[in-house]
């Protein structure tokens, strides 16, 4: 085995977030701010959360409103240089065994977040880690997003792949048509592949946020390049497996959780009154 073999794999995952809030110990965790370049506190003062922000160095933070979590990926695609770099949510993780009480506290919801000592057999092994399928069960993801958000989105979408990137139209239409999905913009990749898909997905988002005049949305509805964001990581998916680019073995799904309650009944009759009643979704 070379040196380069024996070498422990490292990895960066941010853990993106607007507001102050408990964080996994383990250091592969980097809290990001995102949104820092327009968040201001009563006295017009940036906030100062104590973690890295995304308006530094090269940056998107100002399009926060309209990317979500997507501008803490854009900076750690600039700024970073692990062999993994990855993405998860202050509220949502990818989940670990949760065998041991790291934190000391009985039943501590951490304890069953992903840790480097869990992910570190895997590496080498597998070039991406994604959560676990999204399953939508009578609604295609296409259906899904027409009936809760602008399907305008999706099909300006569609429109810049023929003129930009005409192999991907076929994964698109494929990945549209399908009832589940790997959501919320999570992802750990090998370095490489993330510079390959990062570069692929901005230029998209790019041209369609040029496309999309949103004077008269919701603010809810405003962050629509963050939602085409999570669905066109599907479709660079099953592109890089049907053209060879990648293999299926080369992919590990990994469960994920909630470290806040979510209220299913809720969410259940928000999806049901967008299915049936045609009822945008306004509030998260």
């Amino acid at each position: 085995m070379t040196p380069e073999q024996n070498r422990k794999k490292t990895v960066k995952i941010i853990v993106t977030t607007h507001k102050k809030y408990r964080m996994p110990a383990d250091p592969m965790y980097l809290p990001i701010h995102v949104g820092a370049a327009i968040e201001k506190t009563g006295e017009g003062q940036e906030p100062d959360l104590g973690y890295v922000k995304d308006n530094i160095g090269a940056n998107i933070s100002s399009r926060n409103p309209y990317f979500c979590e997507l501008t803490g990926l854009y900076w750690a695609w600039k700024h970073l240089h692990t062999d993994y770099i990855g993405l998860v949510h202050y509220r949502r993780h990818f989940r670990g065994n949760g065998k041991t009480h790291r934190s000391g506290i009985r039943g501590d919801i951490f304890d069953k977040v992903l840790t480097y000592r869990e992910l570190e057999p895997m590496l080498g092994k597998y070039k991406v880690f994604v959560p676990a399928k999204r399953f939508y069960v009578i609604e295609s993801l296409y259906s899904h997003y027409e009936h809760s958000h602008y399907i305008e989105h999706l099909d300006k979408t569609r429109a810049i792949l023929e003129a930009k990137y005409p192999e991907y139209v076929p994964a698109f239409d494929k990945v549209m048509a399908e009832r589940s999905g790997h959501m919320f913009n999570m992802m750990i990749m090998e370095r490489e592949l993330l510079n390959e898909y990062c570069t692929w997905l901005f230029d998209i988002l790019f041209t369609l946020e040029n496309q999309v005049d949103i004077r008269n949305y919701s603010y809810f509805q405003g962050r629509y390049c963050g939602r085409v964001g999570e669905l066109i990581l599907n479709v660079w998916l099953c592109y890089q497996v049907e053209s060879g680019r990648l293999q299926k073995s080369d992919i590990k799904v990994l469960p994920y959780l909630y470290v806040e309650h979510v209220n299913w009944w809720k969410k259940g009759k928000k999806f049901l009154r967008a299915k049936f009643l045609h009822e945008k979704y306004e509030v998260q």
